[in-house]
């Protein structure tokens, strides 16, 4: 397992030049995502990426049209590394129950770093998601880049849970609003939990959040 090599391949319409096939670009995705969840995405800049990586801000344009779509690129990044792992988790499982269990533990865990991707801090990239998706979803654009493809990958992911969720209980009504309620609730709970904690309920309870998704989804679908 150690020498399997995973790739995620995120689609064109994000990119000029796909950052995975140089080093260089590669470069520019580690130290973005490094820069924008220590400056926040408002004050993070190409320029500051170029000084950060010692390449000139000229040469980030040639990957990236837009800080936008290097944000779009990131986000994207991430709910498909988040597929591969609910994908690669319940693979084997029989059980139906399991294989929701499953899905929830991975969406509602906090996130540790997987070194099959070297180049990708996925603790920081969580923070970023966390922080700074509303930026992608809440803007004027949103239906055109809809058409477009750029949430197909996000899509994708709800429509994969949505369909474990008919497995177990067919006469289930909301799937698609219950796994997205669950995606964006998480990052809200742990968002609240580190910086508002008055608003919600967590506490030393190892995995809390966990726990609340688990009991919400099941008592929904299974009362």
């Amino acid at each position: 397992m150690e020498n399997l090599q995973i790739h995620i391949k995120i689609g064109a319409e994000f990119y000029l030049k796909d950052p995975d096939s140089t080093d260089l670009g590669k470069r520019i995705i580690s130290e973005s995502i490094e820069l924008i969840e220590q400056l926040g995405f408002e004050a993070f800049t190409f320029k500051k990426l170029g000084l950060t990586i010692g390449s000139p801000e000229s040469s980030i344009y040639r990957y990236f049209q837009s800080k936008q779509h290097l944000l779009i690129y990131l986000i994207c990044w991430y709910w498909s590394w988040l597929e591969y792992k609910i994908v690669f988790g319940i693979h084997n499982i029989q059980s139906k129950k399991l294989k929701l269990e499953t899905a929830l533990n991975t969406l509602t865990q906090p996130i540790e770093v997987d070194h099959q991707f070297a180049h990708i801090n996925e603790m920081a990239l969580n923070k970023i998601v966390i922080a700074e998706s509303t930026k992608v979803f809440h803007t004027k654009a949103i239906d055109e880049e809809n058409e477009k493809g750029y949430f197909k990958v996000y899509k994708r992911l709800v429509q994969r849970i949505s369909n474990i969720i008919i497995e177990l209980n067919p006469k289930y009504r909301y799937p698609h609003m219950l796994v997205s309620t669950v995606i964006e609730g998480v990052h809200q709970q742990t968002y609240f939990a580190e910086h508002l904690p008055s608003l919600t309920d967590h506490s030393e309870e190892k995995n809390c959040i966990t726990t609340f998704y688990h009991q919400l989804v099941f008592n929904a679908i299974l009362k």
